[in-house]
């Protein structure tokens, strides 16, 4: 990327990270975060920023939200808002409106006693004391959000405490970034200087070639162009009779056409012939004529640079931008100083090649160049080691070692022998001071051979260097190296443990039951619990300076080969550490932990294989019951290790959008026309996993469930499940049904209703397109929240199907107590139809209830033409099952069905 675009968006980045407005940056954020809240809490609100202007609008209902405000209008906001921003006695207040039930709240998020947001609570109390005579309105009773006041109050205490940790969070985020901006900003600048500075030596060692003076001139021309990215540069000599020019000699990039196809007796450009350089951008202002003559010559920005001679200006430098895609190229102050300065040592070369028997004229030349640019130069005779030239900047900042004549010594040790030019780093002990050398041999101005070395400062490039380093190695929470770092560490210590024929010990720790200490008292104490815990394991003796946060509650401590001797002392330390109760918040509170370990390089040899040997034994310490340590061996539980690579590798799908999950679809039909013809789909999950290969439903699904990520996973069918319905309805002219499998864990999600209504959206279908089959579990689990979630359900539009009917212990009334739309009967059941007169009469049964109920049935594991005529004959209308078709990709199933 060019240099110049590089600093641009730096300095882009530096302008938008205004510490004062990280509350605002995260408004769409904190609107999403709200819109939860108060659908959680049930209260109205909405965000001001420390003056009062609000970042976000209410939440809740756009038809209730007037009414609210009618109640509660802008002077009544700005009142009790300067009651929690104006003092240090509140940060949170509650006062009554002009409705009988309905109370206004202000909640300040305060950071180091500065207001960094403001929430405006209002909640509707069903619970609500008042006198009636006192109100001319009634109270509010059928909104959408209703609370207690118990709740409402409580909703205000968790609002303040989660406000703070937030604008703590953002805070602490702000930092962060507009550090690193910083660090990085510098960072380039340091690359952009030394390679100008480079790119300014390459130029000055043109003084003494002996190639032609085109040739230097083009060298000179093709350097600063492909620094600077332009795509034409000539120089032309002007006649010294008219007003014409000759090109002398012309550069272009590639893929690009020259300015000038002839090169005698051309007229010249309105910006060529001037006495001081031109720069002209695209937003330069000119007049017609000078407009219409660049857009003949195609040229989108130009720089003309006078060559002064002798006091006249018989050469032209000219750089041209032609390319269309750079039409808006504006020129920056540091590259027109750049070309500005490079060009002056070309005038200084052909001067010296016009005046090439003056040499003193030629040294006087070379002798200002070098005085004006930005780095210490001195040069040497490499035959009798005279120091020949130091200018200013040399004999400023190195006074005393031109005066001991330790130059050479100094900078130059370093040198190979055969080594004509280029660049090493020193370090100046005397000084503690770093710089840059940069060498090259060339011919002085009197025919000598001579060294020419440039000095760069790069002290504060190290300095930084350094503070990036130690930030990508180092945990910000717990100050512990991080996982980058032990990887690091790791192969060293790998290795001398094989050079030296010792050992060493890795230990993989992970914290035991911490969600629940997380939760209970706040991730502030949890962050403290990690702090207290890092402290302690880093202050044991031996393992100071090897124990490392790998993320979450894990960590890891090595054990060098040095100090594998005192691996009995350090165990028990670590047991000692864990056995201590950690006082949080307003209390002891003990937290155990278990622990894998491996021994290197016996038992491994490579940091991929010893983690995860070592995370095979911590999980087998987790399934022995916790609080304990494992030592890894090739005799623990295959199955224990198949788990754990199971879970790791499901975390990493679900990370990655839940792409590696496929969906197959089985065709549902109705059978009760002459033709059979499709009126549903069901969407059954497949994970086909990049790290194991194809893991069956049976071992994942249950899996899924336990680790939580169930959730994530079936939204992700849902959602997807959703779409091909939609597409396919659209094919085939006709609405068709998708059926999705509902486990109990998805159900009972508290945001269900709103996930599947959203899908359905997106799917542009009917809610009732949608069908969810739940497992006959639920019916036996006849809770009020289970009730109330297939309500919420049903109310949407979204139907209910009893799965796997006729396995388990469903019962009329269960069925009746549910809102379902249609009764699956199980496979079990189809198998038995041409053997079994219960199988038959059950069938018969089914088909009564569903008329008393108003559900239709579909018969699943339908494998026989017979099982259909059976089917038929008592009615059922619609079957499943491979006599229609297997499970299929959705490109098949499209191709075959829709």
């Amino acid at each position: 990327m060019n240099n110049i675009i590089l600093r641009r968006q730096l300095l882009d980045s530096q302008n938008h990270r205004n510490p004062a407005n990280f509350i605002k940056l995260k408004e769409k954020e904190i609107r999403k975060w709200q819109d939860s809240f108060a659908a959680m809490a049930g209260v109205y609100l909405c965000c001001l920023d420390p003056s009062g202007e609000k970042i976000t609008e209410f939440s809740g209902s756009l038809l209730e939200i007037p009414t609210i405000r009618k109640a509660v209008d802008d002077i009544h906001i700005r009142n009790i808002f300067q009651r929690v921003t104006e003092g240090d006695l509140e940060d949170q207040a509650v006062e009554r409106t002009s409705i009988p039930n309905l109370r206004v709240a202000a909640v300040a998020a305060k950071l180091d006693g500065k207001t960094q947001a403001v929430w405006i609570v209002c909640g509707i109390l069903e619970d609500a004391e008042y006198e009636p005579e006192l109100y001319t309105e009634e109270p509010i009773t059928d909104f959408s959000y209703i609370t207690n006041e118990k709740k409402f109050y409580n909703s205000l205490d968790f609002l303040r405490v989660t406000s703070l940790a937030l604008v703590r969070a953002l805070k602490s985020e702000n930092q962060a970034a507009a550090s690193t901006a910083e660090n990085f900003k510098r960072s380039e600048d340091f690359k952009v200087s030394f390679h100008r500075a480079e790119l300014m030596t390459e130029i000055v060692s043109l003084l003494d070639s002996d190639d032609e003076i085109e040739d230097i001139m083009l060298q000179i021309l093709q350097k600063i162009c492909e620094y600077l990215d332009i795509s034409n540069s000539l120089i032309c000599r002007m006649h010294n009779d008219d007003d014409l020019m000759d090109v002398v000699v012309q550069w272009t990039g590639r893929d690009v056409l020259k300015l000038f196809e002839e090169e005698k007796d051309l007229e010249r450009c309105w910006f060529i012939g001037r006495p001081q350089l031109i720069a002209v951008s695209s937003s330069t202002t000119m007049n017609s004529g000078e407009k219409e003559q660049l857009q003949d010559l195609g040229i989108k920005a130009v720089v003309s640079v006078p060559i002064t001679l002798m006091d006249q200006i018989p050469f032209y430098v000219i750089f041209a931008e032609t390319r269309e895609d750079n039409r808006d190229k504006d020129w920056l102050v540091d590259d027109i100083k750049f070309i500005n300065d490079s060009i002056k040592i070309l005038q200084n070369i052909i001067t010296k090649r016009i005046q090439r028997n003056s040499i003193a004229s030629s040294f006087q030349s070379l002798e200002a160049v070098l005085d004006n640019v930005g780095s210490s130069i001195y040069v040497r005779c490499m035959q009798t080691d005279e120091l020949l030239f130091a200018n200013r900047s040399l004999r400023k900042h190195f006074a005393r070692e031109l005066q001991k004549n330790e130059l050479k010594n100094l900078f130059e040790g370093n040198i190979p022998p055969r080594s004509h030019s280029g660049n090493y780093e020193i370090y100046y002990d005397a000084k503690d001071r770093w710089y840059d050398l940069y060498y090259t041999r060339i011919k002085w101005v009197d025919g000598r051979l001579v060294s020419l070395c440039a000095i760069y400062e790069i002290t504060e490039k190290k300095i930084y260097q350094k503070r990036i380093e130690q930030q990508a190695y180092t945990d910000f929470l717990t100050g512990l190296y991080n996982r980058l770092c032990c990887e690091r560490d790791l192969v060293k210590y790998i290795e001398e443990a094989k050079k030296d024929n010792s050992k060493g010990m890795l230990m993989y720790l992970d914290l035991d039951d911490f969600k629940k200490i997380n939760d209970g008292l706040g991730h502030q104490y949890g962050d403290v619990l990690l702090q207290d815990i890092s402290t302690a394991i880093k202050s044991i003796e031996g393992v100071q300076n090897s124990c490392y946060r790998m993320g979450g509650d894990e960590f890891v401590i090595i054990v060098p080969p040095e100090n594998y001797n005192k691996l009995e002392v350090i165990l028990e330390e670590i047991r000692r550490a864990f056995a201590t109760p950690w006082y949080l918040k307003d209390g002891d509170y003990y937290c155990t932990m278990s622990m894998g370990t491996v021994e290197f390089p016996t038992e491994g040899d490579t940091v991929e294989e010893l983690i995860r040997k070592s995370d095979i034994a911590m999980y087998e310490a987790k399934k022995s019951g916790k609080n304990r340590i494992s030592q890894y061996s090739e005799s623990i539980d295959a199955s224990s290790i198949r788990r754990l690579d199971m879970e790791k590798a499901m975390y990493k799908a679900v990370e990655n959008g839940c792409k590696e999950f496929s969906i197959h679809y089985q065709p549902i039909m109705d059978i009760l026309e002459d033709e059979p013809k499709i009126v549903a789909a069901e969407a059954f999950v497949r994970w086909n996993s990049t790290i194991l290969g194809p893991v069956s439903p049976a071992e994942f699904i249950s899996l899924a469930e336990y680790l939580g990520l169930i959730n994530p996973i079936g939204e992700y069918v849902f959602r997807e499940a959703a779409k091909c319905c939609g597409k396919w309805s659209k094919k085939l002219g006709r609405d068709i049904n998708i059926h999705v499998n509902m486990s109990v864990v998805q159900l009972m999600q508290p945001d269900i209703a709103t996930k599947l209504k959203s899908a359905v959206k997106a799917a542009k279908i009917k809610p009732k397109q949608l069908v969810l089959d739940v497992t006959e579990a639920l019916t036996m689990n006849n809770t009020e929240r289970t009730k109330g979630a297939m309500e919420a359900i049903s109310k949407m539009g979204v139907r209910l199907s009893l799965d796997d009917f006729g396995t388990g212990y469903s019962s009329i009334s269960g069925l009746r107590a549910h809102p379902f739309a249609s009764i699956k009967v199980d496979r079990t059941i189809s198998a038995q139809l041409e053997k079994a007169e219960y199988a038959r009469s059950l069938i018969k049964s089914v088909m009564d209830l569903s008329g008393a109920i108003g559900a239709s049935v579909c018969v699943e594991g339908v494998e026989k033409k017979a099982q259909i005529k059976i089917l038929k004959e008592s009615g059922v209308p619609l079957a499943q099952g491979e006599y229609f078709g297997r499970p299929m990709a959705s490109d098949e199933f499209e191709k075959k069905y829709i």
